[in-house]
């Protein structure tokens, strides 16, 4: 165990295991991405409120093992959160090889969805305990560089396995990646810092973790509209693919978290979510109402400058009310939230695309981060006032 004095150093052995992992891991779930939609649509004859349903089942499934999973990890440990969230999400990538139907993927997808849940938790965990108290933000941008380093080569990878409607080669390669995450985490020694034997949190919802999760919420709705159907509306609109789309997205988010990784420690996490909810809301807008591929790139890059604020800024914000020995709950109850929204995000924007068209849905995302940013504001404005934390 690790412990009460700080670890100055970012890149050592145990954190570059969680990275390594982490990126096998979402380059397995990138891989997937743009091919599930056109799987739903095509060979099972669903549409755009089948593709949100089902791509949004996985986030329903996490968003009732977030929690479980926070407490479970300052029980017993990041890395079992680690191996056993990448192997559920390899088991239910390979059962897409005899799934024929829509109810079949969603079954699945609450497999991968306990696997997300178990994963999220467990490496955001151990990279926040392996940070110095002043870089955890830092911290949580490198992680998520990895996290968005296999969203960004894995649609790449999975429309190049694709060619010639080859679904079955894109499930065995992105199953066996998951196995690939699930065996580099056996190797995370315990992350969690010493406490007193009894010590470790028994509430469900974490306190600290509550506000950032609803404006978590008000954001990362249009991240989930976004994943679900651009690979569509990249279609509808001209483009062969989404794959372009995803590289510029996820390659905004690895400079930025790359380059400007230390942002949110610096900024402060109130206005880095500030300006996230702003670039989401802006970007968004941008994608509804600029209908062709040159608003769909534009609205992109500025959706992803905001997007790659939000999180970190919002966990920052989180770990920092938290004690050590409830950190993992903490990141647990926030993640709910993400689980949430990326649980509803898609079977909502799915009915709005439905009678109004893939723009409808990005706007009406758009909508829902403006409202974010101007209620959030007011509430940190107001708690400022009065001398609180906010």
């Amino acid at each position: 165990m690790i412990g009460q004095r700080e670890q100055r150093r970012l890149a050592t052995p145990a954190f570059s295991t969680v990275v390594l992992s982490t990126f096998a891991y979402f380059l397995a779930v990138g891989t997937v991405l743009p091919i599930l939609p056109l799987y739903i649509e095509g060979p099972l004859a669903g549409d755009s409120a089948t593709v949100g349903l089902a791509l949004g089942s996985s986030s329903f499934a996490a968003l009732a093992l977030n929690i479980w999973a926070g407490r479970l990890g300052d029980r017993r440990g990041r890395r079992v959160l680690l191996v056993g969230g990448a192997a559920l999400v390899g088991v239910s990538i390979l059962g897409l090889l005899v799934a024929r139907s829509v109810p079949v993927v969603v079954f699945l997808r609450l497999i991968g969805g306990a696997g997300d849940a178990f994963f999220f938790v467990g490496g955001a965990s151990a990279v926040s305990d392996l940070a110095p108290e002043d870089r955890r933000g830092e911290a949580v941008s490198f992680y998520s560089l990895a996290l968005h380093s296999g969203l960004a080569v894995g649609p790449v990878l999975g429309e190049a396995l694709f060619a010639g409607e080859r679904y079955w080669a894109v499930w065995l390669v992105a199953a066996a990646l998951a196995a690939v995450a699930a065996l580099v985490g056996t190797r995370l020694t315990d992350t969690r810092p010493i406490i007193t034997p009894g010590a470790v949190a028994t509430r469900l919802l974490h306190p600290a973790a509550i506000p950032p999760g609803l404006v978590l919420i008000a954001g990362a709705l249009g991240a989930a509209g976004f994943s679900a159907f651009v690979p569509l509306y990249a279609r509808e609109i001209g483009l062969s693919g989404a794959r372009f789309v995803f590289m510029t997205f996820s390659g905004i988010l690895m400079m930025m978290r790359t380059l400007g990784a230390r942002l949110p420690d610096r900024l402060g996490s109130i206005t880095a979510a500030l300006l996230a909810l702003a670039g989401t809301a802006v970007g968004l807008g941008i994608v509804g109402a600029w209908r062709d591929p040159v608003g769909l790139f534009a609205g992109t890059v500025i959706f992803a400058l905001g997007h790659a604020l939000l999180f970190p800024s919002l966990l920052l914000l989180a770990i920092s009310r938290a004690t050590a020995h409830e950190r993992a709950a903490a990141v647990g109850t926030l993640t709910s939230f993400l689980s949430l929204a990326f649980g509803a995000g898609p079977a909502i924007l799915g009915l709005v695309a439905r009678t109004a068209g893939y723009p409808g849905a990005f706007l009406v995302a758009a909508g829902v981060a403006a409202c974010g940013f101007i209620l959030f504001w007011r509430y940190a404005l107001g708690r400022l006032a009065t001398g609180a934390a906010v």
